[in-house]
């Protein structure tokens, strides 16, 4: 079958012929419809992130996929169920994360992650999957289903949020995402449309007319140029936020986002910022979390529950954003758009199959 794969020796992303996976016992043959491309995807191509399976000279890409059953193999699922699967695998059958159904808050060096960590991932045309690493979705949803995997994300962080402040009565009205990129949107969609929050900010830098900056404001957000507002200055500039969601990768951001805080406030940072040294007043910082009853949590990936609610926020977004969102989806023989990354892309997606309705 054919698969889209980087070599050890050569990152590009390629066409390449790998043999078609057999289901084993509890496993589920998935026939893959689409895979979302984001910037973990780039930053494995780049090389600044992600680990070849061991013993092979290839890496098959793709963690936000979408597919539908082939073949049942005895599972719970139905041959022409659309089901997305979940990223993180035990690396030698099990572990105790797995077995308490907590794969997202595995430590390094205790998961892999399929397309990413030290195994394949699904942009082939078919991938196998055990059948509790799979989420029905359905069928009416099945072209943008690859969103699922990123919109699980923010779930889970915002979660984490939610339970950072659950000890009191907490009632954010003024919330800004940093970082203007397709998980950005989606999670400041997230916020904006069912009315978590009464007043959004997205904070980005591109400069008008810029299709991220159209969609911010079609949700009703206000668009942050960070050139001329930095992350530090909003409370004087707009107002004290009782939420930041940072989706940057930004290593300034982290601190910067506590001086953004209102009182009770929390910041969620997912974004995974490379090695950089630089001088903070730690003293002021570590003053405002604690005068201030401020909190910061990190997360990162998601678990089954987390799909389950992903696909619930999915059906209820509406399709004019999810068609501004995705910018293109590209067929195998068009992948330099794909991995494309300039001011016109926002979302992309590789089509192996289309979907036909059994």
């Amino acid at each position: 079958m054919k698969a889209v794969a980087i070599r050890r020796d050569d990152r590009t992303p390629r066409v390449v012929e790998v043999p078609r996976p057999e289901p084993g016992p509890g496993e589920v043959l998935v026939r893959t419809l689409r895979v979302g491309v984001d910037g973990t995807d780039r930053e494995i191509v780049a090389g600044r992130h992600g680990r070849f399976p061991e013993g092979e000279d290839h890496l098959v890409l793709g963690h936000e996929a979408v597919g539908v059953v082939e073949a049942a193999n005895g599972t719970g699922f139905e041959v022409g169920d659309v089901v997305v699967p979940t990223v993180r695998r035990p690396p030698d059958g099990t572990d105790e994360y797995f077995q308490r159904g907590e794969p997202d808050f595995a430590p390094d060096g205790q998961y892999l992650e399929r397309g990413i960590v030290g195994a394949h991932g699904f942009m082939a045309e078919y991938f196998t999957s055990p059948a509790e690493f799979l989420v029905e979705l359905p069928p009416a949803l099945a072209e943008w289903g690859f969103l699922v995997e990123p919109i699980s994300v923010s779930e889970k962080a915002l979660g984490l949020a939610d339970a950072a402040r659950s000890t009191f009565a907490w009632t954010p009205e003024r919330a800004i995402v940093l970082g203007n990129g397709s998980l950005g949107l989606v999670t400041l969609a997230m916020l904006a449309l069912d009315e978590r929050v009464e007043r959004t900010y997205c904070l980005g830098r591109r400069d008008r007319p810029d299709p991220t900056v159209d969609a911010i404001e079609s949700l009703g957000a206000t668009y942050v140029d960070s050139r001329e507002t930095p992350v530090a200055e909003l409370p004087q500039v707009h107002e004290p936020m009782d939420l930041v969601y940072e989706a940057t990768g930004h290593a300034r951001h982290a601190f910067e986002a506590i001086e953004a805080l209102a009182p009770n406030g929390v910041a969620a940072l997912l974004g995974v910022p490379a090695d950089w040294t630089f001088e903070v007043d730690g003293g002021r910082l570590h003053r405002e979390l604690v005068l201030h009853n401020k909190a910061v949590v990190g997360s990162v990936n998601a678990g089954v529950g987390h799909l389950e609610a992903a696909v619930s926020t999915l059906s209820a977004l509406p399709r004019w954003f999810l068609a501004d969102l995705v910018t293109g989806v590209h067929g195998l023989d068009d992948l330099e758009r794909a991995f494309a990354d300039d001011d016109r892309t926002i979302k992309t997606a590789v089509q192996l199959h289309a979907h036909e309705e059994r």
